[in-house]
């Protein structure tokens, strides 16, 4: 979209963490404001007509319409946590919360690297979106410090059961929600 630019490319205007995303990771998405690539998204337009703000949060309509059930369904990037991410980026403000995220991508990459069988980029990216840096930290430290004689999906097998097995711990279902009527066959 021509005249949107934004300098923090990990976290969206509407509160998506786009560093942990699939899409991104791939080289499909520049991020939100971050060059070539989608940039006619709605909420960045939004952006602009009310004097180019850098996040949702900051605007003095937020939460507006755009916000109503934001958080019900997912598409290729987690949604669930949109809003408490924002208001947790309020709260910290944008440099902590970069921060935090910055981790995460380390915590991703580490698990791309060194655990995934092919099979295993989406799953992760949604873990460590929804997870808490504190249980991610705790399972890379475990994943980590096991000896490497195990082939790439027996790795990939154990990283996803101990992410299950946290995410079971705090009540966080590791699936994105889809919109009904949107399955394929």
């Amino acid at each position: 979209m021509k005249g949107f630019a934004r300098k923090d490319l990990l976290f969206s205007l509407c509160g998506l963490n786009c560093g942990l995303c699939t899409m991104r990771l791939g080289g499909h998405c520049p991020g939100c404001g971050g060059g070539a690539g989608n940039q006619s998204c709605a909420i960045a337009r939004c952006s602009l007509e009310h004097g180019g703000v850098e996040y949702c949060w900051r605007c003095g309509e937020f939460p507006c319409g755009r916000y109503a059930g934001i958080d019900a369904y997912d598409s290729f990037i987690t949604h669930q946590n949109r809003m408490a991410d924002m208001e947790k980026a309020r709260r910290i403000g944008p440099a902590a919360y970069q921060a935090e995220q910055r981790e995460k991508q380390g915590i991703l990459r580490f698990l791309l690297e060194n655990c995934n069988d092919g099979r295993r980029k989406g799953f992760f990216a949604l873990a460590v979106n929804l997870l808490e840096l504190e249980g991610l930290r705790s399972a890379v430290e475990q994943l980590a410090a096991e000896p490497g004689e195990r082939s790439s999906k027996e790795k990939a097998a154990h990283a996803a059961a101990l992410l299950q097995a946290l995410a079971g711990q705090r009540g966080v279902e590791l699936k994105l929600r889809k919109k009904p009527g949107t399955c394929k066959s």
